[in-house]
């Protein structure tokens, strides 16, 4: 599929001088947009009471999104390596806007299915595309330090939330000033969601298509002043060869990481989508639900912060001890962790929120460097669409993560918030075991065969004076 001139990859390749720190806000412009997806959970309460509908109707417009997320970075992925970020981008900004505005006619007519076509469908295949969008571009950009790059950019989807969650609550107070996010029980009406998303319509507009306009791709050959590619072949797992989408998911690496991601991102979810009932049914004992409602909000935010700082902080961390022992360190202390929040997490909140944080850090941290372990094991030439074709791992998450924790409190015969930490258990204890078959997984990853690499032919020239000037 051709993409107009001012969209084509050949159109963005770097000058030299370029600096190539310029890159990783550009990839933010895009992900703490898209990143809004986390935030769905502000005006669930309002979307029930709009439609006259449950809770779960409406928590599937989640789902949609992030399997629509999965499959379009699988579809596409092979595309957005071939015609570049800025296409890519453009390509994002166009659903994931439109999603918005579709999903607001769904609100104003009081058409649900619309809510799921607009926000699920068109915004989710915007999600994916979006959310690999830069990681091959930051990756060529940084193959000195790819896990600080990606982390930077995957930074911010998690940080996303934190920036949407308050800015809808005020621009619905604007909306409906009947709707006080300052008062506990307040829901602000159908017209407001609407209105809201037609505001973040704009505002992901301006900010995402200024992050596709000031990427750049950089020389083929070019490389950091001083960094020698041949020191990566001293790290194990580390491959200086290429391996393509289509020869990249026909390996048992490509499947061990598939559950290793699977089984991570699951088991944040378990948590993340949870948090706020959880920590009302661990300690609502002696507080009064005003009180536990408002802790649980101010819980909620500081997971957020731990996710978003964990994608940055673990996946920089994995440039200096490896990508596979850093996802020893996700699963097996994450498996430790969570056998501790079950048995033990109900004792004081203090226990329960430093072990909840620290888990929802791995649950951030393993997004943030699977695209450098898919590096590491693939190389560049083609990682953008392996890394698309992995994160359909990401979409059976999505759905086997709530899964589990509902149908697991639904035998508990009562709703989230009313229940106690007990009822909980068997879920975590579910995590525990997809925990220790990710551990497992990540053991047996072990360097690609030479049988999947691709001719030299195929991978780019030598660096060349001129290109390895560019910064």
């Amino acid at each position: 599929m051709a993409v107009p001139g001012f969209l084509a990859r050949e159109r963005i390749i770097a000058k030299p001088g370029f600096n190539r720190w310029l890159i990783p806000p550009a990839a933010l412009a895009v992900h703490l947009c898209i990143g809004q997806a986390y935030a769905t959970s502000v005006y669930k309460t309002a979307l029930v009471a709009h439609f006259d509908t449950t809770l779960t109707a409406i928590g599937i417009i989640f789902s949609i999104a992030i399997v629509m997320l999965g499959l379009s970075a699988a579809v596409f992925g092979t595309w957005v390596d071939r015609n570049g970020p800025r296409a890519a981008m453009f390509t994002s900004a166009c659903f994931w806007v439109t999603g918005f505005l579709v999903g607001s006619l769904g609100i104003y007519t009081e058409q649900l299915w619309l809510l799921y076509l607009g926000y699920g469908v068109i915004g989710g295949i915007g999600l994916g595309i979006g959310y690999i969008s830069p990681v091959s571009t930051l990756i060529k950009w940084f193959p000195d330090r790819p896990g600080l790059a990606t982390g930077m950019a995957i930074m911010g989807f998690g940080g996303g939330a934190l920036i949407a969650s308050p800015l809808s609550r005020q621009l619905m107070n604007w909306y409906d000033p009947g709707y006080d996010p300052a008062v506990a029980g307040t829901t602000p009406s159908g017209n407001a969601v609407a209105g809201l998303f037609l505001t973040l319509a704009a505002l992901y507009a301006v900010f995402m298509l200024f992050g596709a306009f000031i990427v750049r791709v950089p020389a083929d050959g070019w490389k950091p002043a001083g960094f020698d590619p041949a020191s990566i072949k001293q790290k194990a797992l580390v491959t200086t060869e290429s391996v393509s989408a289509n020869n990249a998911i026909k390996t048992p690496q490509f499947w061990l990481l598939w559950i290793v991601l699977f089984c991570n991102v699951t088991a944040g979810i378990g948590i993340l989508e949870q948090a706020a009932p959880m920590i009302q049914d661990f300690f609502r004992q002696g507080e009064s639900s005003l009180v536990a409602a408002s802790t649980a909000a101010g819980f909620v935010g500081l997971l957020s912060l731990f996710n978003m700082g964990g994608r940055f902080v673990w996946s920089s961390t994995s440039d200096y001890i490896g990508r596979k022992p850093i996802y020893m360190v996700y699963l097996g202390v994450g498996l430790v962790l969570y056998v501790l929040l079950a048995t033990v997490g109900s004792t004081a909140t203090w226990v329960f929120v430093v072990l909840a944080a620290i888990i929802l850090s791995f649950y951030g941290g393993g997004f943030a460097t699977i695209p450098a372990y898919l590096r590491d094991l693939f190389g560049t030439f083609q990682v953008g669409a392996i890394h698309g074709r992995l994160l359909t791992a990401w979409s059976a998450a999505g759905v086997a993560g709530p899964l589990i924790v509902n149908s697991v409190l639904d035998l508990a015969e009562g709703e989230p918030g009313t229940l106690v930490a007990g009822d909980y258990r068997p879920a975590l204890f579910i995590m525990v075991g997809l925990l220790a078959v990710g551990f497992v997984a990540n053991l047996l990853v072990k360097p690609v065969a030479a049988r999947w690499h691709e001719p030299k032919a195929a991978t780019p020239a030598p660096a060349t004076p001129e290109a390895s000037a560019v910064r």
